[in-house]
């Protein structure tokens, strides 16, 4: 089968794709369903057999994990009834963190690429379809087949446990921090020369109603730590840190942190977005040494964001500890 004759699922969910300006009220918001999206890219219907859902209308900042949850359990159904890839359109804001969700619930070799826009569509230049025309190409494209969920911006093909909104409003605001984009599209073409390792999987239910609560704190300049102590307190049942450099926080976080480890998981990243969390340079107070023997677990190469999205699903699939500091070294490669 050619790649212009498979069924590709553009499936939207809001986001400034899809944002118009609203009667008598300022700004744009999301307005636009999956058909008005398809039909504002010319010749997208000749790249493969177009279908078209509008799963939700929201900013991208309103997605929740329950609603990726969902979404994974309807992507699986469209495989079942035999879509041979699926385009999510959302709001940029969380795409690195709902690709990460989808990423992990998701086992099928059939292509999954997550696009958006940073201009709606009455600015000048607006990326949208393009962006959308780059993510059919992908999801019809055999060499996108095993390689995970995928988003596509700027002409560029990143992995999405390394893709990072790394920009507030630029066009090229996404990249791949440490590793690069996996491939690209280049007159209609697909490049995909990077293959990825350590693929990780969560299993949950299709109706589970709750994820499990994870705080993400950021380590700052003089912080004392007294966020930490709070965080029972309000139900929250895991924790990442987003720690200076390559996993440090300030000596007085270190006892909180502490307490904390014992009662549940607790995740060091790096608040940089770049780069890993190390194991064995360090052995100050609070170092990542210090930390990790205090049984905090190492995020390895994933950004704190997307560090938390795994813990959630991981610890709402009941798994423990070892489980889940094993999966972050997976994904490390």
């Amino acid at each position: 089968m050619s790649e212009g004759d498979r069924r590709i699922r553009v499936v939207a969910l809001g986001g400034t794709i899809a944002m118009a300006a609203q009667d008598g009220r300022a700004g744009v918001a999301p307005a636009l369903d999956a058909d008005a999206l398809v039909h504002a890219v010319p010749g997208l219907q000749g790249l493969a057999r177009i279908e078209t859902e509008s799963f939700a209308r929201l900013p991208g900042a309103h997605l929740t994990l329950p609603d990726l949850l969902r979404l994974a359990h309807r992507i699986k159904q469209l495989f079942d009834d035999g879509v041979e890839g699926v385009v999510v359109t959302q709001g940029t804001d969380t795409i690195e963190e709902s690709a990460m969700a989808l990423d992990l619930l998701l086992a099928a070799d059939q292509p999954v690429v997550v696009t958006g826009a940073m201009r709606d569509p009455a600015q000048p230049g607006a990326d949208g379809p393009a962006n959308l025309r780059n993510a059919v190409l992908v999801a019809a494209s055999d060499r996108a087949r095993g390689m995970g969920v995928l988003v596509t911006m700027n002409d560029e093909i990143h992995a999405a446990r390394f893709v990072r909104k790394a920009h507030a409003s630029r066009p090229s605001a996404f990249a791949s921090a440490g590793a690069g984009p996996v491939g690209w599209t280049a007159e209609e073409r697909v490049r995909i020369p990077l293959r990825l390792s350590g693929r990780v999987l969560v299993e949950l239910p299709p109706d589970a109603k709750t994820i499990a609560p994870v705080a993400l704190v950021t380590a700052a300049l003089g912080d004392d730590g007294r966020l930490l102590r709070t965080l029972p307190g309000h139900g929250y049942e895991g924790v990442v840190v987003a720690g200076f450099g390559v996993g440090h926080v300030a000596e007085c976080m270190v006892e909180d942190l502490t307490a904390l480890a014992r009662d549940m998981p607790v995740v060091l990243a790096s608040r940089t977005g770049s780069g890993e969390t190390f194991t064995g340079t360090y052995g100050f107070p609070g170092s990542e040494q210090d930390l990790l023997a205090r049984g905090l677990i190492p995020a390895g190469v994933l950004a704190a964001p997307q560090a938390r999205v795994l813990l959630a699903l991981a610890m709402s699939a009941g798994w423990r500890r070892t489980s889940i500091a094993a999966a972050y070294d997976a994904l490390s490669g």
